[in-house]
């Protein structure tokens, strides 16, 4: 990494392309019917003048402002604003409670708190009252029902009145003062286990995570990138949104995540991040529609322009990959952390290789310690957590971050993931096993949508799997099994055809890994019950707690199997 890149900031890759690309197109927006293009100029003058507005309300350097919202226009201006007034960001997922986003809210100390309308404030008015009277709001939407019980103010208000010698000043000061060291966002890690941890990433984090990525994809004239994972989580914030401002290509906004396929046909993008589950999915509609054998299908469904996919958040099967690539497809995975900002490795056009997540990318260091513990160093690495000195010496020691992932470097360079540290199952018999590994093996077959393999401390694995419905009533009716009671998760018939799809998933692993009994659960693990990270990471304990009685009657009762 050259010494200019060293020095790169959020706010001068925005301003650089405003100066070399003006009026045009940034961002592609849905307003009413229509989808409007914004201009670099245009997407300039309104965060200058969020910014200005931020410093008027009060907003000194290195204050932290909590942003609450989905992924919208105002979300992406607020975030370079609250980074040109030279505070810092702490974004907060739209889906937690009002309980957690205050506990994120008062662990920051945030001054002000961005919301995006009725929907975060109620959450917040009925869970966290006595937060609502210390901090100024601002909300992007109109909010009449809040205003009788806190002090909102709407953020168009906000720029209203923004004289724009005022907004270019604060760019100005800006662009003299904000330093690559400096502390840009503070993230609020779900993780799988534990209370969330702020990790502090700076100017440098960000901007060098960016351009090593571009440098790795690189970029076609005429590159549009479709986004609709959460700015919240660090994948989409500089994958997407940081990669775009380095690139200086187009960005279009998702309507909602459900949108992704209709507005690939409405947008035809040629680039594309996502987490593992939605690529599933997205393969078995063409398995439920008998498209899956059908040449130029799924490039069909991206909208025929496609040139790319990228998965990251959560291992990708490798099967899922090969369907994608027989389709014509690239479907390449990364690897990384909140912590790295997030990239460590991936995967790109010119390499790749099934069950890796490809080489580091430029200017990122890579080990694996003798324990097997993956290793990283380098200007992607965390300033810390916040408030937290202890935490931050467990995981950084001597410039290097411990992933807490396990890894292998092959002679190629490439990295692969063999399990995670933490969620190493030791079987009451001594046997270390890594759960993902046979969850992933397990979902390869369309019959299991998701698994979670448990078993720490006991003597056998059992797992809690959701089927996919449709494919398992297709199994049974090919099979002349009639499903007549409400009850058919439970129908020993029906347990009969899942027992021989996981035999046959788990033949190739050892005799001590294989699951020897299991449930049937009659929904997916959710977010709403604390059972996903936002990348739909499983959260294993919390889905242990609220399966805590099923997994106990797996081992009260092995025979149930047959």
């Amino acid at each position: 990494m050259t010494a200019a890149e060293e020095s790169t900031t959020v706010i001068s890759l925005v301003c650089d392309q405003v100066a070399a690309r003006g009026t045009q197109p940034a961002l592609v927006v849905h307003r009413g019917a229509d989808w409007v293009p914004v201009n670099w100029e245009e997407l300039l003058s309104d965060v200058r003048r969020a910014a200005a507005a931020l410093v008027r309300l009060g907003v000194e350097r290195g204050d932290r402002v909590v942003l609450v919202s989905p992924n919208r226009y105002e979300w992406i201006v607020a975030d370079l604003a609250i980074q040109m007034a030279q505070a810092v960001h702490v974004p907060v997922h739209a889906s937690l409670s009002g309980r957690q986003i205050a506990y994120q809210i008062q662990a920051s100390g945030a001054r002000v708190v961005l919301i995006s309308g009725e929907e975060q404030a109620e959450k917040l008015i009925r869970d966290a009252a006595p937060l609502v009277s210390q901090l100024k709001w601002v909300a992007f939407d109109a909010c009449p029902e809040a205003r009788a019980h806190m002090q909102l103010v709407r953020f168009g208000e906000l720029l209203h009145d923004i004289d724009e010698r005022v907004a270019e000043q604060a760019q100005a000061d800006a662009q003299r003062s904000v330093r690559a060291d400096d502390l840009a966002t503070i993230l609020y890690t779900s993780g799988t286990t534990g209370d969330p941890k702020g990790v502090m990433l700076s100017q440098r984090n960000l901007a060098s995570n960016a351009l090593s990525s571009l440098e790795i994809f690189g970029q076609r004239e005429g590159d549009r990138r479709l986004t609709w994972l959460p700015f919240s989580h660090i994948f989409a914030r500089t994958c997407d949104l940081y990669t775009w401002l380095a690139s200086g290509s187009e960005l279009a906004l998702a309507d909602a995540p459900e949108s992704v396929i209709a507005n690939c046909r409405q947008l035809l993008p040629t680039l594309l991040n996502g987490v593992p589950y939605f690529f599933e999915k997205v393969y078995r509609f063409l398995v439920e529609q008998g498209m899956v054998d059908k040449p130029g299908a799924l490039v069909a469904l991206f909208g025929g322009r496609m040139r790319l996919l990228v998965s990251g958040g959560a291992p990708l099967p490798e099967h899922i990959a090969r369907v994608y690539e027989q389709q014509g497809l690239l479907l390449v995975q990364g690897y990384g952390l909140t912590e790295t900002s997030p990239v460590i490795a991936t995967e790109t056009q010119r390499h790749h290789k099934l069950g890796t997540v490809g080489r580091p990318i430029p200017g990122v260091e890579v080990q694996v310690s003798p324990e097997g513990e993956i290793l990283t160093r380098g200007p992607h690495v965390m300033l810390g957590y916040w408030n937290d000195p202890a935490a931050t010496a467990a995981i950084l020691s001597d410039g290097w971050l411990h992933t807490g992932d396990l890894g292998e470097l092959d002679s190629d360079g490439f990295l692969k993931i063999t399990g995670r540290k933490k969620e190493l199952i030791v079987t009451a018999g001594g046997k270390n096993i890594a759960p993902v590994h046979l969850e992933s093996l397990l979902t390869e077959d369309p019959l299991i949508q998701q698994a979670l393999v448990v078993g720490d401390g006991r003597n056998y694995l059992t797992a809690l799997i959701v089927p996919d419905v449709q494919v398992l009533k297709t199994l049974a009716e090919s099979r002349s099994i009639q499903l007549e009671s409400d009850d058919w998760l439970s129908d020993a018939r029906v347990r009969r055809l899942v027992k021989e799809c996981v035999d046959q998933r788990l033949a190739v692993v050892s005799r001590y890994e294989q699951v020897q009994n299991f449930v049937l659960l009659d929904r997916p693990f959710s977010a709403e019950r604390g059972e996903v990270t936002p990348t739909l990471k499983l959260r294993r304990s919390q889905i242990a707690a609220n399966y805590a009685d099923l997994i106990d009657s797996m081992y009260a009762d092995k025979a149930a199997i047959g």
